[in-house]
């Protein structure tokens, strides 16, 4: 009887590995498409790109030559790029600090005791599925002829001209429809972490008589911040890789005011023919977003609920 069990335990067990592998190649067959759409148009482009950096290539000619870290060292000698990382930072700064506190508050708004919340948060995500150049097309318009109208009815004079025609103001117009434009995403995913704060710590801390404040900062904002993780990374990546707005409100200017990283190397590449400089840009820039991730995601992990 035990020679039969034995044998009987074989077959199962290869018919179990049989299946398994019949199963691996499935799964290998299924992935392989998608592997190869990546290697195709993510990662042999990105490597070509690292490639070109090295080159004085003009985007049009067949052949180039070899130039080292030329163009990395010109980077930082280049007074316009200075500026449109100064311009770039500046932007992201303001932008992702609006974002994250506009979307925080509607956020708490929007998963309280709010009479036709399902409406309310219909009419706040909406502008997520409008595309950026849309939305700066539609913001061009408002600022350059409906706002000034009603600042000349009002007799206000800071109205009555348009904020993206002055170097010192369009950037902030630039801002406004970006704030308005981006502010859904980080408002969902901030709504999903609300849902995982436990009801239970709340109802304890107020029977101890805490102030809405202090479970606010004690107990609500220690379990948002993987999500506040996640919405600094995507906020952080699409401030310093900003272009679609700038090219439909300003395109860099009043003269070169706000040219953005991402708009410089459109110029410099496609425009000013001059695409192993702004591949190296491209890679500086790259490098630069990895690089304030890595240490970002690092401290707010040390933050997180159960790290510290």
């Amino acid at each position: 009887m035990e020679i039969i069990r034995s044998k009987e335990n074989q077959l199962v067990n290869k018919k179990s590995s049989v299946l398994g592998s019949k199963k691996m190649v499935v799964y290998v067959l299924f992935t392989v498409p998608a592997l190869l759409l990546y290697i195709g148009f993510f990662f042999y482009p990105a490597l070509m790109g690292f490639n070109y950096s090295f080159t004085n290539w003009d985007g049009m000619a067949r052949t180039y030559k070899y130039i080292g870290l030329e163009n990395y060292f010109a980077i930082f000698k280049d007074t316009r790029f200075l500026h449109s990382l100064v311009f770039t930072f500046k932007y992201t700064v303001i932008v992702v600090i609006l974002k994250t506190i506009i979307a925080l508050g509607l956020a708490l708004l929007l998963t309280s005791n709010l009479k036709m919340r399902g409406l309310f948060r219909s009419i706040y995500f909406f502008p997520a599925v409008l595309s950026l150049i849309t939305i700066g097309l539609i913001f061009n318009e408002i600022f350059l002829t409906v706002l000034p109208q009603i600042g000349e009815a009002l007799g206000i004079e800071a109205l009555s001209r348009n904020i993206l025609g002055n170097k010192d103001t369009a950037i902030y117009g630039i801002i406004i429809a970006n704030v308005w434009h981006g502010v859904s995403i980080p408002m969902i995913i901030f709504m999903a972490g609300l849902a995982s704060v436990p009801k239970d710590l709340h109802e304890a801390a107020t029977i101890d008589g805490a102030s809405t404040t202090q479970k606010f900062f004690s107990i609500t904002l220690p379990f948002l911040i993987p999500m506040l993780n996640v919405n600094l990374v995507l906020l952080i990546k699409g401030g310093l890789t900003i272009f679609d707005s700038i090219v439909a409100m300003t395109d860099g200017g009043p003269g070169t005011s706000t040219e953005s990283i991402g708009f410089l190397i459109y110029r410099h590449g496609l425009l000013e023919y001059k695409f192993g400089y702004a591949t190296a840009e491209s890679i500086f820039v790259f490098a630069l977003i990895g690089l304030i991730s890595y240490v970002q995601i690092k401290w707010l992990n040390k933050k997180e609920v159960g790290q510290q």
